[in-house]
């Protein structure tokens, strides 16, 4: 006969899918005809736009375009002009874990983007990305909190208070927002905007019932040709709030965000006089919440009058050991081939963030490609890139695990110097550690009809000595007794050592 066991449900997603997919693309493009000829290409930077991200039967598929920007001398004419090359893309990971439930949030960076102009009215960009991805599938573990009855059947139960520390929900929010960037005075008018680049940030996240609130800014930084063919920049902060739908969780939750930017415009205003840039962006906001849930869960179980045959399960569960924000400061010297004068533009791109153990330290790591275009002593325009490895080190013992996201802090510096370029910045390593481990919980039971205390005299009482380690539980479950009789016979306290004690046992009769 199999008992009956009181059981509870835990809700929630598990992690299925940790990778990260490296991929190249390339492409051909014609200038248009509007554009003058090229002379020599001088810088390439590019973002990526994720359009879609699916999960299916043993496969995850995104989908997008990288959107380029080729800066060039024009063959003949003045200035610096702009070349936008949009690349489709489309990568996948094969894995049997996945499903078509489980939910899909990317990462993707670009590690590296160059042109090779093939004639002055053609050229080949070729693209490398770097797309972190996870997957979530939901879950609903059983669990056995314990036995219906248990007086009845002469039962005894030890139930232990766990918690664990998991995802609970995960949800997503595409949204657009728009402001206007109004130049200084003292900076001149534009007459082309060369590029954009894009860095969002949540400074806050919380829960409110059902509704999760996110609130950041997008830095946002000009690059642009002015009306005196002087390259000049500009930088603008834009606010945003959002609402988001989230379920099964409750307010002391910890928010991951992931935050995906897709297509973005920036357009002169006619009616600015040069000087008003209005910019409006698509952003995805993905959201990962983690939550600790208390639970009580039936470890062991025995009958002082049956004989039962408790089957047990291994579940997994995890505790938040520290999280937080550690921050890298780089400082690194560039060489030149040419004598720097004046830095017209710098940016880094960080490629996803990798992981390896030495002992009982983590090292994450990070490469970060730096690009400065520059002015040269002769009036001339150079870039130079340069790959530097950013590394963290946590400690971190073993059976326990991180997850980590990296972003540059703040603004990125250059400077000229003796043969060459100094460049500074920050990388934030965004991180979670987390102890992870297995305990066995019962999650069934059979107990045989008969009465297993017939079939002859037996002692009622036995005299034992504990041993070191040995718990009252284990003894109580030997002899098919209770720990509170136990305890009575030898009036025992809660809090008593047990090593080399010598112990009355009464034994159900």
């Amino acid at each position: 006969m199999e008992l009956e066991l009181d059981r509870i449900q835990l809700r929630g997603f598990q992690t299925v899918l940790e990778t990260t997919l490296y991929h190249e693309e390339t492409m051909e493009m014609i200038v248009p005809d509007a554009c003058p000829d090229i002379l020599r290409i001088v810088d390439t930077e590019a973002s990526v736009c994720v359009r879609d991200k699916s999960a299916d039967e043993g496969r995850v598929e995104l989908s997008g375009t990288v959107q380029a920007i080729v800066l060039y001398l024009p063959d003949g004419e003045s200035g610096v002009r702009c070349l936008p090359v949009k690349i489709p893309f489309r990568c996948m990971s094969d894995s049997a874990v996945i499903h078509a439930d489980c939910s899909v949030v990317v990462s993707p960076q670009v590690q590296s983007a160059d042109t090779r102009s093939l004639n002055p009215r053609k050229v080949l960009v070729r693209v490398n990305l770097a797309v972190g991805v996870k997957a979530y599938r939901p879950i609903a573990d059983s669990l056995c909190c314990g036995v219906l009855e248990a007086n009845s059947t002469g039962v005894e139960q030890m139930v232990e208070e766990q918690e664990n520390y998991s995802v609970v929900c995960v949800q997503e929010k595409p949204f657009t927002f728009s402001d206007e960037l109004t130049l200084s005075s003292g900076r001149p008018e534009v007459a082309q905007l060369l590029k954009t680049g894009i860095g969002l940030n949540c400074s806050e996240s919380k829960v409110i019932g059902n509704k999760l609130i996110i609130k950041g800014t997008a830095a946002v930084r000009l690059f642009y040709r002015a009306t005196t063919d002087q390259l000049c920049t500009a930088e603008h902060e834009m606010v945003f709030s959002q609402i988001m739908e989230v379920s099964d969780c409750g307010e002391d939750v910890t928010c991951m965000l992931e935050m995906l930017l897709g297509e973005v415009e920036c357009t002169v205003l006619p009616s600015g006089d040069g000087r008003v840039v209005s910019v409006q962006m698509e952003v995805l906001a993905q959201a990962v919440l983690w939550e600790k849930r208390r639970f009580k869960i039936l470890t062991d179980l025995y009958s002082t009058c049956h004989k039962v045959r408790p089957n047990s399960q291994n579940y997994n569960l995890q505790r938040l050991l520290e999280q937080g924000v550690k921050t890298q400061t780089v400082r690194e010297t560039i060489d030149t081939a040419t004598l720097a004068r004046e830095v017209c533009n710098t940016y880094v791109c960080l490629s996803c963030c990798e992981q390896k153990r030495e002992g009982n330290q983590v090292i994450l790591s990070v490469q970060a490609c730096v690009t400065v275009l520059y002015s040269t002593e002769d009036a001339g325009l150079q870039s130079v890139s340069r790959q530097i490895p950013v590394t963290c080190a946590m400690d971190l013992a073993e059976m326990c695990v991180c997850s980590c996201t990296c972003r540059c802090a703040g603004e990125v510096y250059a400077v000229p110097t003796a043969g060459g370029l100094e460049v500074r910045f920050g990388v934030d390593f965004h991180f979670m550690a987390r102890a992870v481990r297995q305990m066995a919980g019962v999650c069934g039971v059979e107990m045989e009809e008969e009465d297993q205390s017939a079939g002859g005299e037996k002692p009622s009482v036995v005299l034992r000595r504990t041993e070191r380690g040995e718990r009252l539980w284990d003894i109580a479950k030997s002899y098919r007794t209770t720990v509170n009789d136990i305890k009575s016979a030898n009036d025992l306290g809660e809090e008593e050592q047990m090593n080399n004690r010598l112990l009355l046992i009464p034994k159900k009769r």
